[in-house]
């Protein structure tokens, strides 16, 4: 594959475990066995706890910005390392999401202002991708018993990400737990490359 400037950017989003990193690293495996040169971004969850930040139910405008902010600098920083592919864990329009399932979890309402600041921020990030996928909730595949979920905010999750890029027409690709949908999301984004590196 040729490295092309700007690199490449799919970015993934959905609710937590529904397979978003899962599928990235199947991506992934299939652009190095094409030749590419990709880069994952990821685990800003954890890196947003590490920093006192509140995230889940508990997520704050701040941590949202925090986390539309840290997934910006780990592209850039990917892209200085000489990714020709960037698979972003977490597209900007996660965070919002995420955002709006707390809010609507507690019963609260963002200022309009800081709401619509924030919704521009991960704006301005749209157009660096050259393809989004955004992973559907299954409520019959099991989550792992590590994760202590709490089911309700993970269905406002699946919830408020469909609703955002539905509101916003943003064109994306919608990816279920069955595997013809995985398998349709992994060759759409190997053919996107492929045509992309051909340009």
């Amino acid at each position: 594959m040729v490295t092309t400037t700007p690199p490449i950017r799919i970015g993934v989003l959905g609710a937590h475990s529904t397979g978003k990193t899962m599928l990235l690293r199947r991506i992934e495996m299939e652009l190095r066995a094409n030749g590419a040169n990709p880069v994952r971004t990821g685990r800003i969850g954890k890196r947003a706890a590490l920093n006192g930040l509140p995230k889940m139910e508990k997520h704050t405008a701040a941590s949202t910005e925090w986390i539309i902010a840290q997934s910006i600098a780990d592209e850039i920083a990917a892209a200085a390392q000489g990714a020709d592919v960037i698979l972003a864990d977490r597209a900007p329009h996660d965070a919002l999401a995420y955002l709006n399932a707390a809010l609507e979890y507690r019963g609260e309402q963002l200022h309009r202002l800081e709401r619509e600041r924030l919704l521009l921020l991960a704006a301005t990030q749209l157009p660096k991708y050259d393809l989004l996928l955004a992973t559907v909730l299954d409520p019959t595949m099991p989550v792992e018993p590590r994760h202590d979920y709490d089911s309700r905010y993970r269905m406002l999750v699946d919830k408020h990400t469909h609703k955002l890029l539905g509101s916003e027409t943003i064109t994306h690709l919608r990816v279920t737990s069955g595997p013809e949908s995985q398998a349709n999301a992994v060759a759409k984004a190997l053919e996107t490359c492929l045509a992309e590196a051909a340009v």
